[in-house]
């Protein structure tokens, strides 16, 4: 185990954590993976499962029952990893949810909508990335990743948004909402920066990486979203694990997309 590469994916029994995992099994470089899931039944079916689509890997992966909801949770999943192997080398901070699509179908208020998104993609993954670096510091070679996208000033500048104007009135008829997503997005482009400032001298990489528009079951759009045209989420665990495997490390401290640099 001390000569593979220790990483733990948040959030990672589906859509594009699970194709982080995967494609770090698929990697001829030596890994052990833990993947986190809210629910340990879902995790234990995504590891069963990983294990029949990369048989032929050497690499290894095991479930880490993780809610990034959860003080006590992120903790217990600490003491696991460090009693287990008492390092990771890669965090890859993956966990997140939009509500915004929930306030558009009535099941929240636009107030529980916000704060239930921040909880998760910001207040969550400040804490389980607060938590575990002690055990990233344990490494030769940390590397600290956020995952993010739709949320850069530049894009909203210039006018990237997912939808077209809309008709005048108040309220909007819209079917597909992203503010509050896209919020809590920006926000987390902040918190990278903070940890790769407070973390220079420790020698760790920090990044975001925008996987790029992919058909996943965020907000249980999966089918909305790929009918707009988003690809498959393989492309975002294979764009992560380059960065995993030194390509990006130029750019530490980036927004780093496809094959350049994303302005914030």
């Amino acid at each position: 185990m001390s000569s593979k590469n220790i990483a733990l994916v948040t959030g990672a029994n589906k859509g594009i954590g699970y194709e982080i995992v995967k494609a770090l099994l698929e990697s001829d470089k030596p890994y052990h993976v833990f993947l986190g899931s809210r629910s340990l039944e879902r995790g234990q079916e995504a590891v069963a499962t990983l294990q029949k689509e990369c048989s032929n890997s050497s690499n290894t992966v095991e479930v880490i029952e993780l809610d990034i909801s959860s003080d006590s949770s992120i903790a217990k999943a600490f003491e696991t990893v460090k009693g287990s192997v008492g390092r990771i080398d890669t965090l890859i901070n993956n966990a997140g949810i939009t509500k915004d699509l929930d306030y558009v179908r009535g099941k929240v208020s636009l107030r529980e909508s916000l704060i239930g998104s921040y909880d998760i993609n910001v207040a969550g993954t400040h804490v389980i990335t607060f938590t575990f670096i002690p055990l990233l510091l344990q490494s030769t070679d940390p590397r600290l990743i956020f995952i993010t996208g739709l949320g850069t000033f530049d894009q909203c500048a210039r006018g990237d948004f997912p939808l077209p104007p809309l008709e005048r009135g108040w309220p909007k008829k819209m079917e597909f909402e992203t503010v509050g997503y896209r919020c809590t997005k920006t926000a987390l482009n902040m918190l990278m920066l903070d940890y790769h400032y407070k973390l220079q001298k420790d020698g760790v990489k920090v990044w975001c990486i925008g996987p790029g528009f992919l058909a996943t079951d965020l907000g249980d759009a999966k089918e909305m979203v790929a009918a707009q045209g988003a690809g498959h989420p393989s492309i975002g665990g294979r764009l992560v694990r380059s960065v995993v495997e030194g390509e990006r490390d130029a750019d530490t401290g980036k927004y780093v997309v496809k094959d350049k640099i994303q302005a914030f």
